[in-house]
């Protein structure tokens, strides 16, 4: 578990089944590797709550409970880093805990790992009857951001399940909006963990196409997608991560923080897809 603290490859990649209208084109197939896949997700840091050994802090599932032979445990991996560290001051703050438990809550501590570190682990233990699993913490505020956007869209939804991407399209019945970055004119398609970062996109390309809107996708079918699909497109993808992360990335040495590009447009520009 040490591995999870260390920073994988710098570019994340995500797509869904959803983006399938981008192209019409026909690309030959190109399966990505595991490996891949990995490297596609690192550019998004998460947070674990770890203990002085830098090992998640986790509880045993209702079959380990038991005593049967299949169980494992589950930790929570927090979208953000603030509200990991408010979890820890909340326990710290508990009364009438156990001397014990007072000792080891004192040393718990927010560690970052990327997602693809995540991914990875889940794969290689996928298989393992006492497997650690996680369970994914989004940000309440982009909750609710997601279930605003789909009851816009006349979808009847009460509660949202996963961690909210946010894609912004030129129209609900036509493709997403690619940047272009000034460094290199590479044309990217932003996937936004932040609602705030998808309505500056649009507000953008709203002008010149007034039927631009946001569509929220989740990160179980940008996994599932980046698992199931051989498509070149999807190299045009990319994950940004919200902006309280942007900012913890910018306090990491160079060589651990993932290269994430900019969502605003002074360093990008929306282009018009074929």
């Amino acid at each position: 578990m040490k591995s999870l603290v260390r920073w994988g490859a710098t570019l994340g990649l995500v797509g869904s089944t959803l983006l399938g209208t981008v192209f019409g084109a026909n690309f030959p197939a190109l399966a990505l590797s595991e490996q891949q896949i990995k490297d596609k997700l690192d550019s998004v840091p998460v947070y674990l709550i770890t203990n002085d050994k830098g090992l998640p802090l986790s509880r045993a599932l209702p079959d380990a409970q038991n005593g049967k032979k299949e169980g494992g445990s589950v930790t929570g991996v927090y979208m953000s880093r603030q509200e990991a560290q408010a979890f820890i001051k909340e326990l710290q703050n508990a009364k009438g805990k156990d001397p014990k438990l007072d000792e080891m809550v004192k040393s718990l501590q927010v560690s970052a790992v990327p997602l693809g570190v995540i991914y990875q682990q889940l794969q290689q233990s996928k298989n393992q009857p006492n497997r650690l699993l996680f369970a994914f913490k989004p940000v309440d505020q982009e909750i609710q951001g997601a279930l605003e956007l789909l009851r816009q869209s006349g979808q009847k939804v009460d509660q949202f399940k996963s961690v909210p991407i946010f894609a912004v399209r030129f129209a609900p019945d036509q493709g997403y909006v690619p940047i272009q970055l000034t460094a290199d004119k590479q044309q990217l398609i932003p996937l936004f963990l932040s609602k705030q970062d998808a309505q500056g996109l649009l507000g953008q390309v709203k002008p010149k196409y007034p039927k631009a809107d946001i569509q929220v996708i989740d990160v179980d079918g940008v996994i599932k997608t980046l698992q199931d699909k051989n498509e070149t497109w999807l190299n045009q993808v990319v994950l940004v991560p919200s902006p309280e992360s942007r900012e913890y990335i910018k306090t990491l040495p160079r060589e651990k923080a993932p290269n994430t590009p900019a969502p605003k447009g002074n360093s990008s520009q929306p282009k018009k897809s074929n």
